[in-house]
């Protein structure tokens, strides 16, 4: 395959086949007329054929180099379109998130965008908990993890704690935990752990623990659980919101730990920018505060 042309050479033809003259295309270059000359004329050299018919009244393009102007227009196109576009993406913060997050998370986002137009945030979901940022590129990640396991680059949001949520018009028939045996009960997973968790706590047994519905995400549970079809089991740190609209209510006080919880983290190794940390720093608080 034959050595491709010197692409500073290149700009400087496109440029020069757009005005057809060696002065007005030095001047849109900020360099000198002979090294436009030049440059074209190496060019010429390298492709072994002209570009340029040059008249005693200026330039006109040969066959082959309105070939080459219309291949040039395409080719500084797209290197354009390149710059704005991949520049646009590293100024815009990439977050990845699990959708049990969500429903905390989205609210305090577009809170964010408002106040911080200036450090867009683009968020991808996903069912997993995890995020490796050798294999995929994104800034940072809220991840679901055990509590005593995480990393230096971790910062802490909130530690996970079930409770019992249901609609608001369900809250007159659950006066203790026992009448739970009288509902139907919504497992955010496919198997009853949560629940199995928060009623050992409760001292509480119940022969329709299996007998409910299971759902792939929290989110899916939670949101059944608002039209009050049955009660959910769910972390009450992410409910906030919709405790706040009166979406969902709490029947019991009782909280139980999981020793799992909710970090911001990003890649290991690095140093997070001004925007990430300024982010970072500002969900943390927000989390402390919904924690007070």
């Amino acid at each position: 395959m034959k050595r491709l042309p010197p692409l500073p050479a290149l700009h400087t033809f496109w440029v020069t086949a757009q005005c057809c003259n060696f002065t007005r295309a030095a001047e849109q270059l900020h360099i000198t007329q002979g090294a436009v000359s030049r440059q074209i004329a190496g060019l010429e050299s390298h492709l072994g054929y002209a570009l340029f018919q040059r008249q005693a009244r200026g330039l006109s393009l040969t066959e082959e180099g309105r070939e080459w102007s219309l291949r040039a227009q395409q080719v500084f196109g797209l290197i354009a379109e390149a710059v704005e576009q991949i520049g646009s993406r590293r100024e815009t913060l990439q977050l990845k998130a699990s959708t049990c997050v969500m429903r905390w998370l989205l609210p305090r986002l577009m809170q964010w965008q408002r106040e911080r137009p200036d450090v867009p945030v683009e968020l991808t979901t996903t069912v997993a908990y995890t995020v490796d940022f050798r294999r995929e590129a994104f800034d940072a990640a809220v991840i679901y993890a055990p509590i005593a396991e995480q990393s230096a680059e971790a910062r802490h949001l909130f530690d996970e704690q079930l409770t019992p949520v249901c609609a608001p018009g369900l809250l007159g028939t659950l006066l203790t935990p026992s009448d739970l045996q009288q509902q139907v009960l919504l497992h955010p997973t496919r198997d009853e752990r949560d629940w199995a968790l928060w009623l050992q706590a409760a001292n509480t047994r119940l022969s329709n623990l299996a007998q409910g519905h299971h759902f792939e995400t929290l989110d899916l549970a939670m949101t059944v659980a608002s039209q009050g079809s049955g009660v959910a089991i769910g972390d009450s740190a992410l409910i906030g919101e919709d405790l706040k609209a009166g979406r969902l209510a709490t029947p019991f006080e009782l909280r139980v730990p999981t020793g799992m919880g909710y970090y911001l983290v990003y890649p290991p190794g690095t140093a997070p920018s001004a925007r990430l940390e300024a982010l970072m720093e500002w969900l943390v608080d927000q989390a402390q505060q919904a924690e007070r």
